[in-house]
């Protein structure tokens, strides 16, 4: 069964970092009260990086940490445990003031069983037991594991001001796949690949895909994508140095530039087409473009509307925005996780 993963929403701001939204009529922790149980933590785990946070009882986010990451399982498990470690030492929190650590983190997640296999980027391959590890070196504070996409789904749903948010959350990354919040729940699919959308096919027999099929979305609407058709100059991303060129006319990056647009275009239209989210939040790395990125996309969704009266009354241009800048969207949705009650 998909699990209520929301929270009541209002405005609270953390002792530390970005202002995210707090469960409305609920006090922030004052400085010198007695702590309150029902402290988490939230872990985005990645190739490179693990990404922490801690969030107080009333949703505020507070804290942050940033540790490399280490490969295998020994190594992932040793990291977070580090990481709630430190995000505690912080913020002079009590022992045994963390109800729960929510980690997220890429390959296939088992939820159930706390158990994580095939995350190629992180050196595992054979199932690893990452929640009972972590819990283990953390004296047995509750942990509990989620994909990445769906935690950062979950993060995403918690920052809107919608009481019940309904969404998908396309991460533009090496690849591309969407997270799904629908009516405040979380959905994983019958066998959790909901949201894969980008192994549709969207140029037949075009790029071959790892997959093993041609033409796969994700193969033109992915920052992996991006990279190949416009490879960076130096050390500047490839998504900045193609917009850059497009804005001062070279005609090359203005193909590329509208190409993604449109297979990015062709990514949100599938969503709202086969769930009807009010909200498609676009995150991952090629986000980082901010405003230009949401430009080209939401008027490639207005120019295919102009023929269809069916598409012009869907809105879609008007559901696209970004994920919010200089928030950890992964580590607050793991938190989210980790504090489901046990």
């Amino acid at each position: 069964m998909d699990e209520l993963m929301t929270w009541p929403r209002g405005a609270s701001a953390g002792p530390e970092g970005p202002t995210v939204p707090a469960p409305a009529g609920v006090a922030a922790v004052a400085a010198g009260a007695e702590v309150a149980a029902g402290w988490s933590v939230g872990l985005d785990v990645g190739g490179t990086k693990t990404l922490g946070v801690l969030v107080a009882p009333d949703g505020a986010v507070g804290p942050s940490v940033r540790l490399a990451a280490r490969r295998g399982g020994d190594g992932v498990a040793g990291t977070a445990a580090e990481a709630v470690r430190v995000l505690v030492a912080e913020a002079g929190l009590p022992a045994g003031s963390v109800a729960g650590v929510g980690i997220g983190l890429p390959g296939i997640v088992d939820p159930v069983a706390g158990r994580v296999e095939h995350a190629v980027n992180l050196g595992i391959e054979a199932a690893v037991p990452l929640a009972a590890q972590v819990s283990a070196a953390l004296d047995g504070v509750p942990v509990r594991l989620e994909n990445d996409l769906n935690v950062a789904a979950l993060g995403a749903a918690h920052l809107l001001p919608d009481p019940a948010p309904d969404l998908a959350f396309l991460a533009l990354g090496t690849g591309l796949a969407a997270g799904l919040v629908l009516d405040g729940r979380l959905r994983r699919g019958a066998s959790g690949v909901a949201g894969e959308i980008g192994h549709l096919v969207h140029v037949p027999g075009g790029l071959p895909c790892p997959c093993g099929q041609r033409g796969c979305l994700e193969q033109y609407a992915s920052g992996g994508a991006l990279s190949a058709a416009w490879p960076g100059l130096g050390d500047r991303p490839a998504p900045v140095a193609l917009f850059e060129a497009a804005d001062s006319g070279d005609a090359g990056a203005v193909a590329v530039r509208d190409r993604f647009a449109g297979a990015v275009a062709a990514a949100v239209r599938v969503l709202l087409l086969t769930t009807d989210v009010a909200h498609v939040v676009v995150g991952g790395g090629v986000s980082e473009l901010g405003d230009p990125l949401l430009r080209v996309v939401r008027a490639r969704l207005d120019d295919e509307a102009r023929d269809s009266a069916f598409l012009a009354a869907m809105h879609m241009a008007e559901r696209v925005t970004l994920a919010p800048r200089g928030v950890p969207v992964g580590a607050v949705g793991a938190a989210l996780v980790g504090r489901k009650e046990s």
